[in-house]
């Protein structure tokens, strides 16, 4: 038969590591202005650096990325640097029922405008 080596996950390895990978995030992320650190687009290269410099330490001690360590680094840093960055759910209201009812009226009646004219031409196909 085939021999395959495993490697066991080093976590603890890892964990000494991983910190490396934040503290260089956090370098990064001080030419950002923090007003800013909500918006992807302003740190999308910085954020790259740090998930592949994560993924690389855990790979280092043969440990797989992702793994509920390294989640768990991650998540802390998400914390640090993103949690005031909550999406905001648009509440949706019914407008008030005079707004509605004209709304709902406005294409009905035209409707029937439109139905009754129509009738009214077909039955005088002799001026048309």
């Amino acid at each position: 038969g085939a021999f395959q080596q495993t490697n066991i996950c080093n976590e603890s390895l890892m964990l000494e590591k991983l910190p490396a990978c934040g503290k260089s995030f956090e370098e990064m992320m001080k030419k950002v202005d923090s007003k800013n650190w909500c918006n992807l687009t302003e740190f999308i290269m910085y954020y790259d650096n740090f998930t592949q410099c994560t993924e690389r330490e855990a790979n280092s001690a043969s440990c797989f990325w992702p793994n509920p360590l390294a989640e768990g680094f991650i998540t802390g840093i998400h914390k640090q640097f993103f949690s005031n960055c909550t999406s905001e759910k648009v509440h949706w209201e019914d407008p008030p029922d005079e707004i509605l009812i004209t709304l709902i009226l406005i294409p009905v009646t035209l409707t029937c405008v439109m139905i009754t004219l129509v009738v009214w031409c077909s039955k005088r196909s002799d001026i048309l």
